[in-house]
């Protein structure tokens, strides 16, 4: 007598087995593909997107989409606009057509008032806030047109490993905040004329102009006294207005760590580079350093004998794989 193959219990538990692994493998390829998908959106301020801002682009993503990146490609254009990207959100990138025409731009300044009669102060100023990981931005200027009227930030960072490729950061005074985590920009452009570039991260500028506008500090850190690097310049353009004259740094804190490799400095750079803050307590604790400054500005005579003009052993071994790498081994890449 034959057995019906519906009702053999071996068919049933090979069928069953099947349609387990068949959802097993469905699930996987579920996520892999959620792993791997890139949610694209377009802005353009004339309409001709589906989003006219930058703010509204970046609010239409739900919080907690940890794993797939978000790609908002922005049209050229000025957008007058705060922009806040959520410590929720990671993997975002902004792509602009070109930074000279695609500008992210507010005016707030720390002398501004609130409602109730108070100065809103520096950390209430940024056009661009990123309280994320894994930011990146490309073609994009950052700004703070308030002009000189204090500080007043174009961008401040908080999130880890946050890359910056052919960007502008432009505003007077303390034009971008580095304030946590690290940094990479590659090939940027970065202005103001008093502490433009402060904050408390560790940072890595690699082939970037940094240009004075004024007499002033290029440079705050605050650096803490454990993290062994601060702010990183490695064959930078060092440039000034006419007649401007320029610090390398001053200490926020006295820990600051600021260190230029392989830097061309112009005359904008004052002979004696450094600047104490008023703080003499800072010359046996701050970290400031430079190899093989070249140009006008690079008088390695006349420094202070509390920073330091390292030798070539010393200067190979600082790579941004060392200065960057950290515990998890970030090997930052802002898009070339």
């Amino acid at each position: 007598m034959r057995t019906n193959p519906v009702n053999n219990p071996f068919v049933k538990a090979n069928r069953k087995m099947k349609r387990v692994v068949f959802l097993q493998l469905s699930v996987l390829f579920f996520l892999a593909a959620r792993l791997t998908a890139q949610t694209n959106l377009f802005v353009a301020i004339d309409g001709s997107a589906p989003f006219t801002s930058v703010q509204s682009a970046i609010m239409s993503v739900p919080s907690g989409c940890l794993e797939n990146p978000v790609v908002i490609h922005i049209a050229p254009g000025t957008y007058k606009e705060l922009i806040y990207i959520q410590r929720e959100k990671r993997f975002f990138k902004l792509i602009g057509e070109n930074p000279t025409n695609t500008i992210l731009t507010f005016n707030l300044y720390a002398g501004m008032t609130n409602l109730d009669g108070k100065p809103i102060g520096t950390f209430k100023t940024p056009s661009t806030t990123i309280d994320a990981d894994d930011f990146t931005a490309e073609n994009v200027t950052f700004e703070n047109s308030a002009g000189p009227v204090g500080q007043a930030l174009a961008i401040r960072v908080d999130g880890d490993r946050a890359s910056f490729c052919n960007c502008r950061f432009l505003g007077w005074q303390d034009t971008v905040l580095l304030n946590r985590g690290r940094q990479y920009f590659k090939n940027c452009y970065i202005a103001g004329h008093v502490d433009f570039i402060f904050g408390a991260a560790t940072a890595w500028f690699e082939k970037c102009e940094i240009r004075a506008l004024r007499d002033g500090y290029l440079t705050a850190a605050s650096t803490p006294v454990d993290q062994p690097f601060g702010f990183v310049f490695s064959k930078c353009n060092i440039t000034g207005d006419t007649d401007v004259k320029t610090f390398l740094g001053r200490p926020w804190r006295i820990y600051a760590s600021t260190i230029y490799l392989n830097c061309e400095m112009s005359g904008a750079v004052r002979p004696e580079g450094w600047n104490d803050w008023k703080k003499p307590e800072a010359h046996v604790t701050v970290r400031y350093a430079e190899y093989n400054s070249t140009g006008a500005g690079a008088s390695p005579t006349n420094r202070p004998d509390w920073t330091k003009q390292l030798g070539k052993n010393e200067a190979e071994k600082i790579t941004v794989k060392k200065v960057l790498g950290g515990v998890d081994g970030w090997s930052p890449n802002a898009g070339g």
